[in-house]
């Protein structure tokens, strides 16, 4: 019973006068430890059992100070819990004055004091962000002004995005703030080297696609690139693909790439010609399939483009896969009827002669042919041969009136020719016309337009060597299965040689051009 008493009074003393961690850390031997050992070690920490019992022997004095913890690893500075709550009420309360909303920011760390709070927003307002802005991510007022927001904006300047076009950087994609520089940004800007996008280029690019800094280098950007080499695309070429529409590096090979790929296959267009328009208008990979190009493509055969020149208009113009076609179709239907006199069935032979047609403005369509209608040409035979060359639709009227007063002051020719082959309007007066009509006339030849006009220089010289004028041919055509039929000849079978990379290149040329 009495040593039952001893300890309560023992503990009702220990209550009334606590021992402080100071006393403690000042007992005699301890010090003489220290003394000793001039670099000593605490004891609580070297024997976790005492840190144990010093807590227990210190419960109570810890439950009068609960509001003290470890100092902020962030900030470095001691809060309590109750210092935090204060300040937090007090940095909410200064942003609910400047417009912002706090609401996002209740799982995030806040700075110690409300000054720090101050200079974020203000700093962020200097680069040109407005409230509005900072609402949209309010996350961005985690970021320490000198750890993170300066180090990013430093490394962005320094690849190549002027410091004016920062504050815009940042409204795009604010989350780059919380990136690291050597860890996240970095090895993207690496990866755009490796893939040949020019240094120059690299802050152009970022600018259009900001995005890709959040991007994993395993990802879609790698596989991506890989798909579109693995179906004919230049290594050498991936880079200005990229620095033109940067969002490639961003598409799922299974669910965006290879679904277009296949479809533009189907359609009749060999991977080679896919590979190389890709090339040169890359913007077409980010044509939705199901929602732009199939039923664009219907509506093409509902104007009565036939199926097999599907893959020839595509090849042409590869924009008439993304464009609103049926509203621009429907206008040039009505306009061309109405002012050319051309009904539907030879409308659709013109668009499949010409698909650019679709885009292009009526007033800049009516120049060549009002030209032609002064000229006495009756409207039936200009309508004839617009339906032959469309191409005239898009001719400059000056260059057109050079070629048709050689036609008729030197060459003397009736009109009747130029309707037979309009084709004459779109060759080059000074670098072919003339130097070839000159040649026919100082040997005594006397031909057709088509004849001497509609060939190379090397088949011209070998016809003017020939003792006789031979027919006149069709120039090659593109077919089904992208294959070049040439007049005279048989369509190349899959089981010849495959065709190298120059020829591919000419036959892309030939394919494409008007």
């Amino acid at each position: 019973m009495s040593f039952s008493l001893l300890r309560r009074r023992k503990f009702l003393v220990l209550c009334t006068n606590p021992i402080s961690p100071q006393k403690f850390y000042t007992n005699p031997a301890l010090i003489s430890k220290t003394q000793q050992n001039p670099c000593p070690q605490n004891p609580l920490t070297q024997n976790p059992l005492g840190v144990l019992q010093f807590y227990a022997l210190f419960s109570t004095q810890a439950s009068k100070f609960h509001e003290y913890e470890m100092p902020s690893v962030t900030w470095g500075v001691v809060q309590g819990k109750k210092e935090k709550l204060v300040n937090r009420v007090i940095i909410c309360d200064y942003l609910k004055g400047l417009g912002i909303i706090p609401d996002e920011l209740e799982s995030l760390e806040l700075p110690s004091t409300v000054e720090v709070m101050k200079e974020r927003v203000e700093f962020l307002q200097r680069m040109g962000l407005t409230i509005d802005d900072i609402n949209e991510y309010p996350l961005m007022l985690g970021c320490s002004v000198r750890k993170n927001i300066i180090p990013v904006l430093g490394y962005l300047e320094k690849i190549g995005i002027s410091r004016s076009k920062l504050g815009e950087f940042v409204k795009s994609y604010p989350q780059v703030l919380h990136a690291s520089v050597v860890v996240e940004l970095q090895p993207v800007i690496k990866f755009l080297r490796g893939l040949d996008v020019d240094k120059l280029d690299i802050g152009y690019v970022l600018q259009k696609y900001p995005e890709l800094l959040g991007f994993k280098l395993e990802g879609t950007m790698s596989t991506s690139v890989a798909y579109l080499v693995s179906i004919g695309v230049s290594p050498r070429d991936i880079g200005p693909m990229v620095t033109q529409y940067p969002y490639l590096l961003g598409m799922r090979v299974g669910t965006m790439i290879k679904p277009l790929v296949d479809y533009l296959v189907s359609l009749g267009l060999p991977k080679k010609i896919v590979a190389r328009m890709l090339e040169k208008r890359p913007y077409v990979l980010g044509y939705d399939l199901q929602e732009t190009v199939k039923p664009n493509v219907d509506c093409l055969i509902s104007f009565g483009i036939r199926r097999e020149v599907l893959a020839s208009i595509v090849a042409q113009y590869p924009p008439i896969l993304g464009l609103p076609l049926k509203a621009k179709l429907s206008s040039q239907q009505y306009f061309f009827n109405l002012k050319l006199k051309i009904d539907p069935e030879r409308f659709a032979r013109v668009i499949e002669k010409m698909p650019q047609i679709v885009s292009l403005n009526q007033n800049v369509i009516m120049k060549p042919v009002q030209f032609l209608l002064e000229r006495a040409i009756p409207s039936e035979d200009v309508a004839t041969m617009v339906i032959k060359c469309p191409q005239l639709l898009a001719l400059r009227v000056p260059l057109m009136k050079n070629s048709y007063y050689f036609f008729k002051s030197e060459m003397g020719r009736p009109l009747k020719e130029l309707v037979e082959f309009p084709e004459y309007f779109t060759y080059s007066l000074e670098s072919r016309i003339k130097p070839r009509y000159e040649m026919l006339k100082s040997k005594g030849i006397r031909s057709s337009l088509n004849w001497f006009l509609n060939c190379s220089d090397k088949r011209f010289e070998e016809r003017l060597e020939g003792d006789y004028i031979e027919s006149e041919s069709l120039g090659p055509s593109f077919c089904m299965g992208g294959k070049l039929e040439l007049p005279g000849c048989e369509i190349l079978s899959d089981e010849e040689d495959e065709i190298d990379d120059d020829e591919d290149e000419v036959l892309f040329r030939r394919t494409v051009s008007l």
